[in-house]
């Protein structure tokens, strides 16, 4: 099964919300700055890819459901014998509570879940016409689904520019410096401002792989790093970048 190709982002989401940012924690960094920042990252992985296995956009709302404290490698076994029988809320409701727990009972917390990918498919059916909304607003309204799942199925979906703050992403910020915030909630509305608009649709997921494979939250490998010498943080160990080269493909985690 493969992951349906996104749609061409063109826009930032309208879903973003409208809140002030603390002005007691601002960017270290100068616009000309980020933008070098990001360039580099789009530069190191061009096109980065999400790892759960999806065909639609309600697929994916329930392959992100089934992640939260499970890894998406353990989440895609489970679900390709389920979407292969059960892809549209419709069939899910179908399937029924009970059989759906025996697709999923690899998974962890797995009965709790089952109730709400049952319920959510009840809501989509009598609120939205069997259709996976649009916006984020009406996304937290389904059973299950949080702000962090609706961003990623904004973006991943329907191609918005949406940022999912996963552990990852709040640590890189705050460690670096690029959109300190004390809540997650914070630092996805600090970096919807101080990222540039061209690489806002894969801003999260350049994030996500730096903080995954190179600035790490026991010990950062700055030697690895290809923006060492634009870092600012306090723990950085090294001033000279590594070579900005293109790397080869790597699956990113659906924020968790």
């Amino acid at each position: 099964m493969k992951n349906v190709k996104s749609p061409s982002p063109s826009r930032r989401s309208k879903a973003a919300p409208a809140r002030r940012v603390s002005t007691r924690q601002r960017s270290a960094y100068k616009v000309a700055e980020v933008e070098e920042i990001f360039r580099r990252f789009s530069v190191q992985r061009p096109e980065p890819k999400g790892e759960l296995e999806h065909v639609n956009p309600f697929t994916l709302v329930v392959a992100v459901a089934l992640s939260a404290q499970a890894t998406d490698a353990g989440v895609n076994k489970a679900t390709r014998p389920l979407f292969a029988v059960a892809d549209t809320p419709e069939k899910m409701l179908a399937l029924g509570e009970e059989r759906l727990r025996d697709y999923i009972k690899t998974i962890g917390l797995y009965r709790n879940k089952a109730k709400n990918v049952i319920a959510l498919s009840e809501k989509l059916i009598a609120d939205f016409g069997g259709e996976v909304p649009r916006t984020r607003e009406e996304l937290i309204t389904l059973p299950g689904v949080g702000r962090k799942t609706a961003n990623v199925v904004l973006q991943m979906a329907f191609g918005l520019a949406a940022i999912a703050v996963d552990t990852h992403i709040f640590r890189i910020a705050n460690r670096i410096r690029l959109a300190p915030g004390k809540t997650p909630d914070e630092v996805e509305v600090h970096l919807l401002r101080v990222v540039p608009e061209k690489y806002l649709f894969h801003a999260h997921h350049w994030l996500i792989l730096h903080g995954r494979y190179v600035c790490k939250a026991r010990r950062p490998e700055c030697e690895r790093c290809v923006i060492a010498d634009l870092c600012k943080s306090p723990e950085k160990t090294c001033d000279i970048p590594a070579p900005l080269v293109e790397l080869p493909p790597q699956v990113i985690p659906v924020p968790g």
